[in-house]
C-alpha cells in the first residue's frame, strides 16, 4: 500500500535524527542539494518533540541514538501518533555487527542504510520511501 501523501507544504520536509555531526552534515547537504528541506535533530527525544509540532514528509533516523530513546522507539511513536509517517521512515546505522541491532532491524521491517553509505544509496532510498521533492 503506498504511503499517504504528506500535506503539500511538508511533502519535501524531512526530519533527520542523527547525533554524529559529520553524518548529519553529509545527509543534510545531499538532501538539500536534491531539493528537500531538512530539519536536523541531534537526539531522538528532540526529534519526537519536533514530530509532535511540525509536519514532515518523512523521517531519517539513526537506529542507535544517545539517551534512552532508540530508533525503534521513534518508529513505535510514529505508529501510535503519526501513522502516516510510519511507512516513510528510513534508519541509518553503523552497528550491523551487533546481533541485537540486526535482530531489531529485521523486526522493524523498515528500510535502512548501513554507514558508511554512498550518496546514490541515500537518494535512492529517500526517493523510494519518502518520495521526490
Amino acid at each position: 500500500m503506498p504511503p499517504l501523501p504528506a500535506p503539500p507544504a511538508a511533502r519535501s520536509r524531512i526530519l533527520l535524527i542523527e547525533d554524529e555531526p559529520s553524518v548529519a552534515a553529509f545527509i543534510r547537504s545531499a538532501l538539500e542539494r536534491s531539493g528537500y528541506e531538512v530539519v536536523a535533530s541531534p537526539s531522538a527525544r528532540e526529534g519526537l518533540e519536533l514530530l509532535s509540532q511540525t509536519d514532515f514528509g518523512g523521517v531519517i533516523s539513526d537506529f542507535r541514538t544517545p539517551g534512552a530513546i532508540s530508533g525503534a522507539d521513534v518508529q513505535e511513536w510514529l505508529r501510535q501518533h503519526r501513522p502516516e509517517l510510519a511507512t516513510r521512515l528510513i534508519f541509518v546505522t553503523g552497528d550491523t555487527a551487533s546481533r541485537d541491532t540486526v535482530s531489531l532491524l529485521a523486526k522493524a521491517e523498515t528500510p535502512f542504510l548501513e554507514k558508511p553509505f554512498r550518496l546514490r544509496q541515500l537518494l535512492a532510498a529517500v526517493e523510494k520511501v519518502i518520495g521526490k521533492p
